[in-house]
């Protein structure tokens, strides 16, 4: 009788097991498809680069995301860069301060700049390879976790980016390269383009705190 309650207990595990594995495959799946989707976004973020070294350096950004075309990110903060905006797209960089255009170069998946962390991001929630995909909770939010193969040529690529699971905006980012983080990103606001239009009433933005 033990016995064949244990072998029901087992079976009984394997079944739940399952059906979890099932669900969070849904989860990922309705996640890439609303990001691939998108007309665009408009998010704020606290990024990071040098992650690691002694001295890191952090901005505050806005990112106005197009997925078709160029994205633009302007600095909020700190004080000293405030106001200066960075054209981003696929494989170039301009920098705009006060109506002066500055081509910047190429942006290389080597060295990605603060400027491009965010438009990257999004870049890897569209078009990354799926490598991990797992529940985990940011400051209490629980989330899923999705790890995403960018490698082109060259160095490899990785982003992890953490997505709320009540709103599908993500919560925080990190981008590696050869296995070393180099950039993080703490989302503060997030808004798909196509909610853009609800009513003045309702909350302008998601809010990723």
């Amino acid at each position: 009788m033990r016995r064949y309650y244990c072998v029901q207990m087992m079976i009984l595990c394997l079944m739940l097991t399952g059906c979890g594995s099932a669900q969070q495959e849904t989860e990922v799946q309705t996640v890439q498809s609303k990001y691939r989707n998108m007309l665009g976004c408009v998010m704020e973020a606290e990024v990071t680069g040098g992650v690691g070294e002694e001295d890191p350096v952090a901005f505050t950004l806005r990112c106005m995301y197009d997925p078709a075309g160029e994205s633009v990110v302007e600095v909020l903060a700190p004080e000293t860069v405030a106001g200066i905006r960075a054209v981003v797209s696929s494989d170039t960089l301009m920098v705009v301060y006060e109506e002066l255009c500055l081509p910047a170069g190429t942006v290389s998946r080597e060295s990605i700049s603060p400027a491009a962390c965010l438009p990257w991001l999004m870049d890897a929630l569209r078009d990354g390879w799926l490598m991990e995909e797992s529940a985990e909770e940011v400051d209490g939010t629980p989330c899923l976790r999705l790890c995403l193969d960018e490698t082109d040529d060259g160095a490899r690529m990785e982003a992890t980016v953490w997505i709320r699971e009540e709103s599908d905006t993500p919560v925080r980012g990190e981008i590696a390269v050869d296995g070393e983080k180099i950039l993080t990103a703490e989302f503060t606001s997030f808004q798909f383009y196509d909610t853009i239009t609800r009513s003045a009433d309702e909350p302008a933005a998601e809010t990723a705190a």
